[in-house]
C-alpha cells in the first residue's frame, strides 16, 4: 500500500522542472566525443550540502537543515532552494514568523513557484489566519487539482472554519483520485465526527486504523469518535497500545468533557455546538 506523500516530497513535486537528458555521443566516422563539464568543489560541495539538508528536514532534523540551509543562503543569497529550504526547516521547529519571509521572499522573486505559496498557506493556516488560508489554499488547488497536499490543507482550514460538508467534499473528491492516501481518510473521518456525525466518522476511520501501516491520527482520531459516543473502553484500547497510562486517563477525561460539552450546546444550535467540539479538538492538536 502506497503511503502518504511526505510534505518535503509533494513541495517538490508542486515544482518539479522538465529533466532533459543530454546524450554525449560520437561521430562513427570522426570519433568526435561531447566532452563533460567538470563539477567545481565549490559546486559539489554545495549539492552535498543541499541534499544532506533536504534528508534531514525529510527526516525531521530540522536543526541539522536550518545550519546547512543557512549556509548555503550566505554562499548564495539569491538561491530558491536554500531560501524555501530554510523557510521549511523554520516552519517545522515552529518559528513561523520567520518562515513567513522566507516564503514571500520568493515570491517576490519567483511568483510563479507554486512552493512558496504553500508555504505562505501552511503558515497562515498555523496561524489561525483562516480566511487567508482558505483563499491561499484554493488558489494552488486551482491551480494543482492533482496534488493531494493543498487538497488536505484546503479540507483542514474549512474545518477549522467550521464549514465541515465543504472540508468532506474536498477530502471525497481527492480521494476519488488517490485513495491510497490514508491520511485523508484519517481527515475525512475526523471531519465527520467534528461535524457531530460521530458514528459516520468511526465507520470510515474503522476500515483504515487497523492497517499496519495506518497513520498515527487515524487511530487518535477513531479513540475520539468512540469516546463521543460513550465507548470509553473502546477508546482506551485504543489509546493504551500508543501512550503511557496517564495519558490514556487524560484523554478519556478529555473525551468525557467534549460529550458533556457538546450535549449541553446542542440546544443553542448545531453550527455552535460544533464550533465548540472543533475549538477544543483543536486546541489538542487534533487539527494542524
Amino acid at each position: 500500500m502506497r503511503r502518504p506523500l511526505s510534505l518535503f516530497r509533494a513541495l517538490r513535486a508542486l515544482c518539479t522542472p522538465v529533466a532533459v537528458v543530454a546524450l554525449a555521443t560520437g561521430c562513427a566516422s570522426n570519433h568526435y566525443v561531447t566532452g563533460q563539464p567538470v563539477a567545481t568543489p565549490h559546486a559539489t560541495d554545495a549539492r552535498t550540502d543541499e541534499h544532506i539538508a533536504e534528508s534531514a528536514l525529510e527526516g525531521g532534523d530540522a536543526q541539522l537543515a536550518v545550519s546547512l540551509f543557512e549556509k548555503m543562503l550566505k554562499a548564495d543569497p539569491h538561491s530558491i532552494t536554500a531560501q524555501l529550504g530554510l523557510g521549511d526547516a523554520m516552519y517545522q521547529i515552529g518559528d513561523l514568523a520567520r518562515a513567513g519571509v522566507l516564503y514571500a521572499g520568493v515570491v517576490a522573486a519567483a511568483p510563479e513557484d507554486p512552493r512558496a505559496h504553500l508555504g505562505l498557506a501552511r503558515v497562515a493556516l498555523r496561524e489561525r489566519r483562516l480566511d487567508e488560508a482558505v483563499s491561499r489554499y484554493r488558489e494552488l488547488v486551482a491551480a494543482n487539482p492533482d496534488n493531494p497536499v493543498v487538497a488536505e490543507g484546503l479540507g483542514a482550514a474549512l474545518d477549522l472554519q467550521g464549514k465541515h460538508a465543504e472540508a468532506q467534499e474536498v477530502y471525497r473528491t481527492t480521494l476519488r483520485r488517490h485513495p491510497e492516501i490514508e491520511g485523508l481518510k484519517a481527515d475525512l473521518g475526523l471531519s465527520l465526527v467534528l461535524s457531530g456525525n460521530a458514528r459516520a466518522g468511526a465507520n470510515v476511520l474503522l476500515d483504515i486504523a487497523s492497517l499496519p501501516d495506518a497513520p498515527p491520527q487515524a487511530r487518535e482520531n477513531l479513540a475520539l469518535a468512540y469516546g463521543l459516543l460513550g465507548n470509553s473502553e473502546a477508546a482506551k484500547r485504543i489509546l493504551t497500545a500508543a501512550m503511557p497510562s496517564d495519558s490514556v486517563e487524560d484523554n478519556l477525561r478529555f473525551y468525557s468533557e467534549l460529550r458533556e460539552r457538546y450535549r449541553a450546546q446542542a440546544g443553542d444550535g448545531a453550527r455552535q455546538a460544533q464550533a465548540a467540539l472543533a475549538a477544543a479538538v483543536t486546541s489538542r492538536g487534533a487539527l494542524k
